[in-house]
């Protein structure tokens, strides 16, 4: 009978220990961020002993599930669908909570309790009615320029910016073609007692950030969303579009990137024309010539309403990554979407990650190569201030820059596809023709390219080695020449004259 009482006492005390271990509730941690942000992340958890329900709204940004949650101890475990892991460990009134990013880099943060209403999305901005936005007349050819997310994520800062505009020029970057100098994300700050959006420290002064850029020769671009956060948790348009459009022009900004993020826990995926064209009217009526960049990463068969919100270019696909499978499905996926593209208006398969050391050589030319025959734009990713001479060498390209850039605005198709090699062709303005023969197998292979399966009755007047900067003498019938794995034989073959 005394054990029994003591086995009851014992559980009596040891209740509110396993109470106030209880997981149960809205959590806030905040993360202090580049630039002097803060950003929240929510937890939104209910426990049943060793199981863990619930999500995590990442930077108020996205509602992601919880994936293998359980309770180890007093300790909440789980991870997400971005490749972090959790562990969230009471002590007191809050939690001790340990991320690690992608199984190695982490960091620890402080978990309080929180209305759970934070962690709900602000109330629905009615959207204006569909009523198509006039074409602004811009980017006639696929924009040219770079990109800071690739390389530098959220390092990115007024000094990053200046160097590679200096970069663009002395590598002959520039000379080449490209001239939109992009900060993505992580730039912005807060907004002022009138609405305004202020950049966080990292950028002190972004009009003078834009007349450095302007003064060689060179255009300066930004992000936002059209939600209340960007992917990176900072502040998006939401509400502030035309005030945000007229702060751009104040600035001196060039190009919009617009990145859909957060506007998913507001809006529904039908919402998407409405939501872009609600910046893209703000951008036609600033007063200012502004490249708009579409990115919703091919929802919403974007490619059909892009044009009618303004937009010069829009993705088609989720983010690209350093790698020859990325690169690849992304890339050889895009033939479909040929008769959407036009001048002014471009598919766009993502940024260039050539010289970021993913991928070989031969990989980053046929990234190239197929990037130039789908007619996309060319935003560098890489760092160009210590790039290497090969990497330079395949970016200033311009025998095959002159393939992307060709006025007459079409972009490649797939002409046929047997056992791993593909050939694309892109029709270009005085007749010839760019012929791109892409070795998808993990072995060098011999090609030969016949003239009727590019659509030539006869052989061509001329032939053009692209990256090996040398005319060919073409055969009677066909072409041959071996093509290395993963590599890729790009021509420009011009037809015999009609009659």
């Amino acid at each position: 009978m005394k054990k029994r009482c003591g086995a009851v006492l014992l559980l009596a005390l040891l209740c509110p220990l396993f109470h106030a271990a209880d997981l149960t509730g809205t959590w806030r941690m905040d993360l202090a961020r580049r630039g002097g942000v803060t950003l929240q992340t929510y937890f939104v958890l209910s426990q049943h002993g060793t199981r863990l329900d619930g999500k995590v709204v990442i930077n108020n940004c996205v509602d992601l599930p919880l994936r293998k949650a359980h309770v180890e101890g007093s300790d909440g475990v789980f991870s997400n669908d971005w490749n972090t892991d959790y562990r969230l460990h009471p002590e007191g009134d809050h939690l001790r909570v340990t991320l690690t990013y992608g199984g190695h880099d982490s960091e620890e943060a402080t978990a309080v309790r929180a209305p759970e209403a934070e962690a709900h999305p602000p109330a629905v901005i009615p959207l204006p009615a569909i009523d198509p936005v006039p074409a602004n007349g811009l980017a006639r050819t696929p924009p040219m320029g770079w990109n800071s997310w690739n390389h530098f994520g959220d390092k990115v800062d007024d000094q990053t910016v200046r160097e590679t505009a200096d970069a663009m020029v002395s590598s002959g970057m520039a000379a080449a073609g490209y001239v939109f100098v992009n900060i993505d994300d992580c730039w912005e700050g807060s907004r002022d007692a009138q609405g305004n959006i202020v950049p966080n420290t990292k950028f002190p002064d972004m009009k003078a950030l834009a007349d450095y850029v302007h003064q060689r020769g060179l255009k300066l671009g930004i992000y936002s969303s059209p939600g209340p956060r960007t992917c990176g948790g900072y502040l998006g348009s939401y509400g502030h579009e035309e005030q945000d459009a007229k702060t751009y022009v104040a600035w001196g900004i060039d190009y919009l990137k617009y990145d859909w993020c957060s506007a998913g826990r507001v809006y529904t995926d039908s919402s998407l024309q409405a939501g872009y064209q609600k910046m893209g009217r703000a951008l036609a009526r600033s007063g200012r010539p502004i490249v708009f960049s579409l990115c919703e990463y091919g929802m919403g068969d974007v490619w059909k309403w892009g044009p009618q919100v303004g937009a010069n270019l829009w993705r088609t696909t989720g983010d690209i990554q350093d790698n020859w499978k990325s690169m690849s499905e992304i890339g050889f996926n895009q033939g479909r979407l040929a008769p959407y593209a036009a001048p002014g208006h471009w598919n766009d398969p993502d940024m260039l990650e050539i010289g970021n050391g993913g991928m070989s050589a031969t990989e980053y030319r046929t990234h190239f190569s197929l990037w130039c025959l789908l007619a996309a734009p060319l935003m560098a990713g890489n760092d160009l201030r210590t790039m290497t001479a090969e990497t330079r060498e395949i970016l200033v390209n311009r025998e095959v820059i002159a393939i992307d850039q060709d006025v007459l605005g079409r972009q490649g198709e797939r002409l046929a596809s047997r056992d791993g090699i593909e050939i694309w062709a892109k029709p270009l303005h005085d007749g010839s023709r760019a012929i791109g023969v892409f070795n998808r197998n993990e072995t060098e292979k011999a090609v030969q390219l016949t003239w009727k399966e590019i659509g030539l009755a006869t052989k061509p007047t001329a032939l053009r080695d692209l990256w090996q900067h040398c005319d060919l003498a073409p055969a009677a019938d066909a072409y041959s020449a071996p093509v290395p794995a993963h590599g890729v034989l790009l021509l420009r073959v011009k037809p015999q004259p009609k009659g």
